[in-house]
């Protein structure tokens, strides 16, 4: 094994794309099936999980570093914008909501959350559109405590501050 860096040290926070933020608690050597393995155990707080990921794996498992400043301003931007609804089959827009969240990209993440938020004032979401949305805004929020060193819930309420103050420019309250 090459004696290179390691891309990520023990206490910092990175994303793993099909679970979110997680925590690297510590650089593991471990022999498996013969093979000596070196594999970072993170720890996914919220779902109460650890993971171990070979060092030699997280490229090619996506996992990275918390997002930049600048990408996590795109993200707040874009829930600023005007919510795009394709009108294909629910079944279909779910699939492509599920691909953009386990990709683990922030920029894709506050579109589908942008993308289903529902005001108050707006008929009721169907139950699988709500969870869809929660996991995705709940991705956000975590991301975005983890960089602002904020709670989840501080964060989440970040997120709901900004779309109920656009929202209203796209969705006209009912009746009117």
């Amino acid at each position: 094994m090459t004696a290179k860096a390691h891309a990520f040290d023990v206490g910092d926070y990175v994303v793993y794309p099909k679970h979110g933020v997680g925590r690297v608690m510590e650089l593991l050597h471990q022999e498996i099936a013969g093979m000596s393995l070196e594999l970072y155990v993170l720890r996914f707080e919220k779902e109460k999980m650890t993971l171990r990921v070979p060092v030699n794996k997280v490229e090619s498992v996506g996992m990275r570093k918390l997002s930049s400043d600048k990408t996590l301003k795109e993200a707040l931007d874009i829930l600023k914008t005007k919510p795009k609804v394709k009108r294909t089959m629910w079944s279909r827009r779910a699939q492509e909501y599920e691909a953009k969240i386990n990709s683990g990209d922030l920029v894709s993440i506050a579109e589908v959350t942008r993308d289903l938020f529902r005001p108050d004032d707006q008929p009721e979401q169907s139950y699988s559109e709500r969870q869809i949305f929660e996991a995705a805004s709940s991705r956000l929020a975590r991301e975005i405590a983890a960089m602002e060193e904020i709670d989840e819930k501080a964060a989440q309420a970040k997120i709901l501050e900004i779309l109920n103050k656009y929202a209203p420019q796209f969705h006209p309250p009912v009746g009117a």
